[in-house]
């Protein structure tokens, strides 16, 4: 029999996204980007953006947040995950880490790393165990303190804990909203050194970011949305050099020319 043609690896796909709130809050309009296999794109911009909207309407949490995708098709790989609920999603392999380290407090860190591994199912115990080896691996505290109660952890280690309770479910693309919001900065600085970590293991990352020199170190690609649409989007150390980035996101003076510009 002849061998089946190798398949691309999987890649998401936002293509014209439209998406409401109610029926008079339009928040976002026409968006399309792409995360393929393996990279970091960074998603930029204020609040209000659309930036959080834009990971609901992947993960299919938006009905949730009574939101509503009205224009536009998202899907990864093979499969449409547009109108489609976050257990679609996490079986496509892409699982999201909301804003607010919103960890269960009253269960232990291997019990929150557990729940994250439900998806999994039990036919899976070997990969359960790989997911949490590499959980601890990333995360040693979380090793350390396994049989605390989540809800006395510290602000940055209870971050480490939604993340690592994401991976349980073994991603291949990780939606992560804000993951440095309200960290000191060491803790910021080892947060990032995860989430480099995590790509290069081959896990691909759509990151949303207010801290936005960090979320371009990181990336590959950056795009910049304002009021629900896409103004810039290019390579992100392009992005990095454009007067806009650098006034509004960067926090330095453009006075002098910057080096080079991104793509509109």
């Amino acid at each position: 029999m002849p061998e089946a043609p190798p398949q691309d690896p999987p890649a998401l796909h936002v293509e014209g996204l439209d998406v409401m709130y109610g029926r008079a809050l339009s928040a976002l309009r026409s968006v399309s980007l792409t995360v393929p296999h393996g990279a970091v794109v960074a998603l930029l911009g204020a609040n209000g953006a659309g930036k959080t909207t834009l990971l609901r309407a992947v993960s299919g949490t938006l009905r949730l947040h009574r939101g509503t995708i009205t224009a536009g098709r998202v899907r990864y790989g093979d499969t449409a995950l547009d109108g489609r609920d976050p257990v679609a999603a996490v079986r496509a392999g892409v699982v999201q880490v909301p804003e607010g380290r919103r960890v269960f407090a009253g269960l232990t860190v291997e019990e929150n790393l557990r729940a994250g591994g439900l998806g999994l199912g039990r036919r899976a115990p070997a990969l359960v165990r790989e997911s949490r080896d590499r959980v601890y691996g990333l995360f040693p505290v979380l090793a350390e303190r396994s049989g605390q109660a989540a809800g006395l952890l510290s602000g940055g280690e209870q971050q480490m804990l939604a993340i690592g309770r994401a991976l349980m479910a073994a991603p291949r693309l990780l939606l992560l909203d804000e993951p440095s919001l309200g960290l000191a900065p060491r803790m910021v600085f080892r947060i990032a050194e995860v989430i480099r970590e995590i790509n290069e293991q081959g896990t691909a990352v759509l990151l949303v970011e207010q801290n936005a020199g960090m979320a371009l170190s990181l990336a590959d690609q950056a795009h910049v949305l304002e009021v629900g649409e896409v103004r810039l989007s290019g390579p992100a150390d392009e992005l990095a050099r454009t007067d806009a980035v650098r006034r509004l996101y960067l926090g330095e003076s453009t006075d002098e020319p910057a080096t080079g510009q991104g793509a509109a």
